[in-house]
């Protein structure tokens, strides 16, 4: 569900005045419940009966089966696996037609971290011994916890929650985001940005709306000049007492478990899922969509590609299971000398 503290919804509509909204009344022909109320967007898996939702490759279609939305757009393949009482739109092209519909239910120009203000949320709320340093600038709705210390220059924006006994540093900027406890973010951080979403890749490079927030947990410590995308429309979470050094870029739906490390320059492709203590080196890159287990290490530079188990070594790139890399450099090793040639 897209948090409507950091971007306004302009429903409810109903289905067929959606459709005509974005030239598409053609579609709402073909629907029986085409008066059916679309009170929000959501993924499929938190999907409510109001909700609009979209399943556009295969890789979605246990989810799509399991699903309580109201309405998803779904490709033509997919049909079948749309749940009874679900309304099903099947398009060549759903992705492009749920992008469309995102931003007639939410507006680019009313989003917060781009809107002049949000009167609507309020003026902010401060508990008691929060220091705020020069020039910072607190947008309407913010809360900030007792103890916490913002820097200078830092910019908060609208709806954003800030725990107790933070330290945020000067020149940093949080939007669409919720932080805990105890959380430390240096200096130069970007938090809640948008996510590097595209359709028609090297074409149009059309813009996919992110809706999303980023949940920093309790006791999360985040290294100068780190950047972490706010989710599609979930959730970007850094879990409980998770380090991540300077330098690395989490993109948006990335799922990070407790107690992890994060060595810098790092960078994880969106909707990476790392479990509890996930250790990663310098450098270590991840293609999107995997999942690393828990207790795994990933040696410096390396590049992982494809689903890990719990407890895994990785190192290489493509990366590979540690004794596997050291075998082939060692084979490799031994062709290079080969038989000297007189």
């Amino acid at each position: 569900m897209v948090d409507t503290r950091f971007h306004r919804f302009a429903g409810p509509f109903t289905l067929s005045a959606l459709l005509a909204q974005i030239g598409r009344a053609d579609l709402a022909q073909n629907i029986s419940a085409a008066d059916h109320v679309v009170t929000g967007a959501s993924d499929l898996d938190l999907a409510e009966p109001g909700d609009l939702a979209l399943a556009a490759q295969p890789s979605y279609v246990e989810e799509l089966r399991r699903t309580a939305a109201g309405v998803v757009l779904v490709a033509p393949a997919l049909r079948d696996a749309v749940p009874a009482g679900c309304i099903a739109i099947a398009v060549d092209k759903p992705h492009h037609l749920f992008a469309d519909l995102l931003d007639a239910l939410y507006p680019a120009s009313t989003r917060s971290v781009i809107a002049s203000g949000r009167d609507d949320l309020g003026a902010p709320i401060f508990e008691r011994d929060v220091t705020l340093g020069t020039n910072v600038v607190v947008g309407a709705g913010v809360e900030i916890g007792r103890g916490t210390v913002i820097g200078a220059n830092t910019v908060i924006g609208a709806g954003v929650t800030i725990g107790r006994n933070c330290t945020i540093a000067a020149n940093c900027t949080i939007d669409c985001a919720h932080l805990g406890n105890d959380v430390v973010i240096h200096s130069g951080v970007r938090i809640g940005t948008e996510g590097f979403g595209w359709l028609d890749f090297g074409q149009s490079n059309r813009k996919i709306p992110q809706l999303g927030r980023v949940i920093v947990q309790d006791k999360v410590e985040v290294g100068a000049n780190s950047t972490i995308d706010r989710g599609a429309l979930g959730d970007t979470v850094i879990g409980e007492g998770t380090k991540i050094d300077n330098l690395v870029q989490i993109g948006h739906n990335c799922r990070i478990g407790r107690y992890c490390l994060i060595a810098s320059m790092s960078g994880l492709s969106g909707s990476t899922i790392l479990g509890d203590g996930v250790l990663l080196g310098g450098g270590v890159g991840t293609s999107g969509h995997l999942s690393i287990g828990a207790g795994s290490m990933v040696h410096g530079r390396a590049a992982v590609t494809k689903d890990w188990p719990a407890g895994s070594k990785l190192a290489g790139a493509p990366a590979q299971d540690i004794r596997d890399f050291w075998r082939e450099l060692a084979v490799m090793r031994k062709l290079s000398k080969g038989e000297k040639r007189g």
